[in-house]
């Protein structure tokens, strides 16, 4: 479904989210705490916008890798990345539920509108904390569902017909009725909190923006 809507993913997200996505990418680049010269994974990196703006963190003695299961997504962000001539990011192929890394080798990991993708969201969240370093942070920015009105009223409407609708307008009905049942089966941000403490993480806080449809989750691995 992914290689299906790499070429219309970009568009579709300017127009669902008002250009308001790149904003929200920013905060939790922020959120991941890394310093100039850090070592950084972005999982389900898509198009590699999360993993661009982490790179902008870093700087040019950074590294950041960005990994995905979708060889076209993987190839559009290597294009963003060679357009703006970034030095140390990676984007390559990889199973979030099996990471490829050495354990403590990032000193954060994050995922940008991923982790409902996971078909384990324990074990997705456990690995991305497996390759985090002992004090470093993980990072899961994710759509949530606003439970009062007026948001929730909007959000319904949102999703439940007009995201569908713009994925008939983009040529993929399915992979954008797909979309509001991700968001649907998600954990709320306290369910996600908890999950994340089950993967091993503590300290855990979140921040909600875009009026509540937008959480933004962070918590750290225990220091050894």
């Amino acid at each position: 479904m992914f290689d299906r809507i790499s070429g219309v993913y970009d568009r579709m997200n300017q127009v669902m989210t008002a250009g308001l996505h790149h904003r929200w990418r920013a905060r939790a680049a922020e959120l991941a705490e890394v310093e100039e010269g850090g070592r950084v994974l972005d999982v389900a990196t898509g198009t590699g916008d999360l993993a661009i703006e982490l790179a902008s963190l870093v700087g040019p003695e950074g590294h950041v890798v960005g990994s995905d299961f979708s060889e076209p997504m993987l190839d559009l962000a290597r294009d963003k990345s060679d357009a703006r001539h970034l030095e140390g990011v990676r984007f390559e192929w990889a199973n979030a539920m099996e990471l490829p890394y050495p354990d403590g080798v990032f000193d954060a990991a994050t995922v940008g509108f991923g982790a409902r993708n996971f078909n384990d969201l324990k074990r997705g969240l456990t690995e991305m904390t497996r390759v985090v370093k002992p004090g470093g942070h993980v990072v899961v920015l994710e759509i949530t569902t606003p439970t009062k009105p007026p948001l929730s009223t909007f959000h319904r409407l949102w999703f439940d017909r007009l995201v569908p609708a713009l994925g008939k307008f983009a040529g993929d009905a399915a992979a954008y009725d797909y979309l509001p049942n991700s968001v649907k089966r998600f954990p709320e941000p306290e369910g996600l909190a908890s999950v994340m403490a089950e993967a091993g993480l503590e300290r855990i806080r979140w921040v909600l923006t875009a009026g509540g449809i937008i959480a933004i989750h962070v918590g750290r691995k225990p220091a050894a």
